[in-house]
């Protein structure tokens, strides 16, 4: 774990972050989010990206998202999603968005003009009593494991930081409350509970911003009462008139 500090870092002005969730940037996309992060660049002091960058995970459309991303003159933090993961390639799709300046969360965290970005991709899993346990068959044990552990890594990253403001990026949602909206049916396939008690282990985490649920509520809490904003941007842009939200951390 390499966060920018080790020390405690004071209070800070309060900073604007821009988030959005879900570009699902194709192979069709050049250009199509270069204006949007110079707005963005204008509009806030750093950004989130929550996930699902890219379509089918394709090297070719995490060099089209790298492009764009050189409208953008602020920080950028961001977790992949799921859809990063389809063609296998992950650690790739994350080397190309590094070489273009963003800094990649999970097994790091940084420090943004005094301010903590933790993250992880996170996983499915459940919500509350409906979550599931690891018991019974082995592929059973070994998808719960897989929960468990994007839920470690998140709680990792956020340990590692000692500042006085943090915020948490996600991909899978982390409570219930914003993947309302979407089919209940599929409730448990959007994220996991587990992320959100990692979440309220920490006192200082401020806010928590996801994606991954296109038809879900753009804003709930943790059962601590930490604000978990859904940005994806089908969610944001009905909400706000454009595809990412701007939060004051």
């Amino acid at each position: 774990m390499n966060p920018t500090t080790d020390a405690p870092t004071a209070p800070g002005r309060p900073i604007t972050l821009a988030a959005i969730g879900d570009l699902h940037v194709s192979e069709t996309s050049q250009g199509r989010y270069r204006a949007m992060f110079e707005e963005m660049s204008e509009a806030a002091d750093v950004v989130a990206l929550c996930g699902d960058l890219t379509n089918f995970g394709k090297l070719s459309e995490a060099e089209i998202l790298a492009e764009d991303l050189q409208g953008c003159t602020i920080p950028v933090v961001a977790v992949l999603g799921n859809h990063d993961y389809e063609c296998g390639v992950p650690g790739e799709v994350s080397k190309i968005l590094q070489q273009a300046g963003v800094t990649m969360l999970g097994e790091q965290a940084t420090v943004v003009e005094g301010v903590g970005f933790a993250g992880a991709k996170g996983f499915i899993g459940g919500f509350g009593r409906g979550e599931l346990g690891a018991f019974g068959e082995e592929a059973i044990k070994v998808f719960v494991d897989e929960s468990r552990n994007e839920a470690r890594i998140l709680e990792n990253a956020l340990r590692s930081l000692r500042t006085e403001r943090t915020v948490a990026v996600l991909h899978y949602a982390p409570i219930a409350e914003t993947v309302e909206g979407e089919p209940p049916e599929i409730f448990p396939f959007l994220g996991s509970s587990r992320l959100a008690h990692a979440v309220d282990r920490f006192d200082n985490v401020k806010a928590v911003v996801h994606g991954h649920a296109h038809r879900g509520t753009y804003e709930g809490a943790t059962p601590r009462g930490i604000p978990v904003y859904n940005c994806a941007q089908f969610v944001v842009e009905p909400a706000f008139g454009r595809p990412y939200a701007l939060l004051e951390i």
